[in-house]
Order: C-alpha cells, then structure tokens, then sequence
C-alpha cells in the first residue's frame, strides 16, 4: 500500500510539472512586411548571446565557415505573396528556408527549399535555390538578441537587415512592379466604358511611376472633368502642372481645390493647396 501511496505522489509530482509552462529560450518572431504588390513573411526564433563566443571560428555560437539556420530550433522561413529577386535570381511565390555561412567580411546567404529541416538536419545542398554574399558592417551597439528586420522599403526594393552582436549585414531584395501596374493601367484605359476613378490612377501612374507628366495630366483633365467636386483631384492637378512648369495652371486649379475643399469642410486640402501656391 505504501508503495502505491508513493508512487502516486511521483506520478501527481510529474504531472504538475508537465503543466508548467516557461518562455522559451529563444522566442519566435513572425515579421510581416507589405512588398511591391505582395507580402514577405519571415519566421525565425531570437537566441541570445550569454555571454558566449560568436561568429569565430569554432564558437558555440554562429561559428565562422559553417551553415548556419540563421536562428535557433527550426530553421528561419521566408514566405513570398509576390515573386521577388534575391542574389540576381527570381524566386517564386511561396515558403524557403534561409541560412548563413558566416565569414569575417562577408555572409553567404543560403535560400534553400528544405522546409521540413529542423535546424541545419536535413540540409541538402541540391535543394539551395540561389547563394549570395553579402558584406558584414560593425554596429556601435551591441545585440544581444538576434534581431532581423526589413528596412528601406521602397515601392521596388528593400532589404532585411540581421544583426547579431556587434555584426550586421542587409539583404536586398526587389521586385518588379511598374510594368505590371503599367499593364493594368493600359487596361483600365481601354475598357468601354471605362471607369472614372481609373483617369486618377492613370494620372498617378504616369506622373510617379513613368515620369510622364504629359499624360497624367491628359488623365486628371478627365479625372476631374467626371467628378468636379473631388478636391483631391484639382490639387494632384495642381502638382502635375507645377511640374511641367505652368505656374498659372497649377495656381488655377490650387484655387479650385482650396474653394471646393471649403465646400467640404476638409482643412487639410485647403492648407495643402495654400502651400503649392507659397511655392510657385
């Protein structure tokens, strides 16, 4: 009897434990970044230093020469909504695994298909999709947590700066978005009949995209012509005269915009018109 006693008391010992719940070494980060015309998601666990060696040769952390999961437990995913272009190849959309080969002065960037690896297990080197290196910077702080994080987000690049330590390096990547919304903008155009709200887009298109101020304002003219009460319009018609030089137009249709934003009640566009004209 006494031996059921005790091991009962071992048994409710082991299930209390069970049931205790820790943070985890090294906590899971999930990064979503709106790119081009999709989204990059990355999911990578943050190790600590503690005081350990990194990124030596033959140190217990990230040693120099040796793949590396750019992380801890499973290896770091990158998932692509859009195609993007890593290391001069276009990846398509879908889920890769990142790694690193870390040197002195530069990291060799791994993008690899193996998304059931735990870790470097299972690597296979005729499953890497593109190799890259990249060049190492010092930073004047240390981090002591593994820290990735995207960065200079442009309508057609950026990049996924890592930073472990005192050692950094930026990733860049690019996707191609201009010919495609000149495509969708081509079709918009040609519909029959077209949409009105496809004249501002146009205009938009052609004035910060294609450098074509000549047709975005053939656009916003026919933009504002189907909707005269749509303020917004005379003041992006306002910038694109400004830009082709005619300051008597541009100041023409700021007036527009201040006297049909009163109209609505809407002071921003009234002050934003006030301070196109201060600057003709």
């Amino acid at each position: 009897m006494k031996k059921i006693m005790i091991a009962a008391a071992i048994l409710c010992s082991l299930t209390g434990m069970a049931q205790i719940k820790m943070p985890a070494p090294s906590s899971t980060q999930k990064i979503s970044q709106d790119f081009g015309l999709g989204k990059i998601e990355l999911t990578y666990s943050r190790p600590n230093i503690k005081g350990r060696v990194l990124l030596k040769e033959n140190s217990e952390l990230a040693p120099l020469g040796q793949l590396w999961r750019a992380g801890a437990n499973a290896a770091t995913r990158l998932n692509f909504s859009d195609k993007v272009m890593m290391g001069g190849k276009l990846l398509d959309t879908g889920s890769y695994v990142l790694y690193i080969v870390p040197a002195k002065e530069t990291w060799e960037i791994v993008i690899n298909k193996g998304l059931n690896n735990w870790g470097t297990d299972g690597y296979k080197e005729s499953e890497d999709v593109v190799r890259f290196k990249v060049k190492t910077m010092k930073t004047a702080m240390a981090a002591e947590s593994l820290t990735m994080q995207f960065a200079n987000i442009q309508p057609e690049s950026c990049e996924l700066h890592i930073m472990w330590g005192t050692t950094a390096v930026s990733v860049p990547m690019s996707t191609n978005v201009k010919d495609r919304i000149r495509a969708q903008v081509e079709k918009a155009l040609s519909a029959d009949p077209v949409n009105p709200a496809a004249y501002g887009a146009a205009a938009t298109f052609y004035s910060e995209w294609d450098n074509n101020n000549a047709k975005a304002l053939e656009n916003i003219n026919k933009a504002t012509a189907a909707n005269p009460k749509a303020f917004w319009l005379f003041l992006q018609t306002a910038k694109i005269q400004k830009e082709l030089g005619d300051k008597v137009g541009a100041k023409a249709n700021a007036e527009k915009c201040i006297a049909v934003a009163t109209e609505a009640k809407n002071a921003d566009y009234v002050r934003m018109a006030k301070e196109l004209i201060s600057k003709l």
